[in-house]
């Protein structure tokens, strides 16, 4: 087993805030983490942080927690490579999106005991949430060990792993479906006669202040929109436009669309 008390393969943007969340609020000392990278650049930008940097997953697959930090598309590439050092007692925790447990567990052939975590890039600045899964042979301690390591990028849940499709959809890809609605207020305003920088940042104003009235407020998203809505005033006359257009249904149809590609990939 190894000296270091976490090993993260991967290091992406979402390692890099987890990194920070960890070391900034005292839950790990930098030298009690690993990192593997096979990008030289992504080491290098990590450096700072003053961890122990590798290009070997090996190296990080022998901590006694291991944080799966890399794209679906390659987990199971990276699963069959360290499987054969994984330890039985190893906590083995994937943020691979759609990759079910079950997958994570055949391909270690049974070693570890397994957490799936769907984080969103919020996580970047504090304000993310996490999703986080029991698999195969986690315990409660584990669990909470989980809840402690992603509490510092923002709030956790726990759900069972059957939802993790729809957390994905909601959650994880909900972050692109806010800057998207930004996109098309801009572009709006642009049509309206705003310059550009004028449209955007007053979209982006009202947007970000929003979304911290309803964190900030014990009011459902519906009730919060009633109250800004006057009768036959100009916001109900653009919610009748949003209606009369299927926006609700579109949108109900991109969740789905999103639950069900996070399906595929973890088939």
């Amino acid at each position: 087993m190894s000296d270091y008390q976490l090993g993260i393969i991967g290091g992406g943007n979402m390692a890099g805030a987890i990194l920070r969340g960890l070391i900034g609020n005292w839950l790990l000392a930098p030298e009690a983490i690993v990192v593997s990278e096979p990008l030289a650049a992504r080491r290098q930008q990590l450096s700072r942080l003053q961890i122990k940097l590798t290009d070997d997953n090996l190296t990080a697959a022998r901590c006694p927690r291991v944080l799966l930090a890399v794209k679906p598309q390659v987990l199971p590439e990276v699963l069959q490579q360290i499987a054969p050092v994984v330890a039985p007692e190893t906590l083995v925790i994937s943020i691979a999106a759609g990759c079910a447990t079950a997958l994570i567990d055949r391909l270690l052939a049974g070693r570890g005991r397994i957490a799936r975590v769907m984080p969103n890039t919020p996580m970047l600045v504090g304000a993310g949430m996490s999703a986080i899964a029991a698999g195969p042979r986690a315990t409660e301690e584990d669990l909470q060990w989980v809840e402690r390591m992603f509490s510092v990028g923002g709030q956790t849940v726990r759900v069972g792993e059957s939802m993790m499709d729809a957390v994905t959809a909601v959650s994880g890809s909900g972050p692109a479906y806010f800057f998207y609605l930004v996109e098309a207020m801009t572009a709006a305003g642009v049509a309206e006669g705003l310059d550009e920088a004028t449209a955007a940042r007053l979209a982006r104003a009202a947007c970000a202040g929003a979304g911290k009235l309803l964190a900030e407020s014990v009011d459902s998203a519906g009730e919060l929109r009633r109250r800004v809505t006057s009768p036959g005033g100009t916001t109900q006359a653009a919610i009748e436009a949003m209606e009369s257009a299927g926006l609700r249904e579109a949108l109900v149809k991109a969740v789905r669309a999103a639950a069900e590609r996070s399906r595929e990939l973890g088939r």
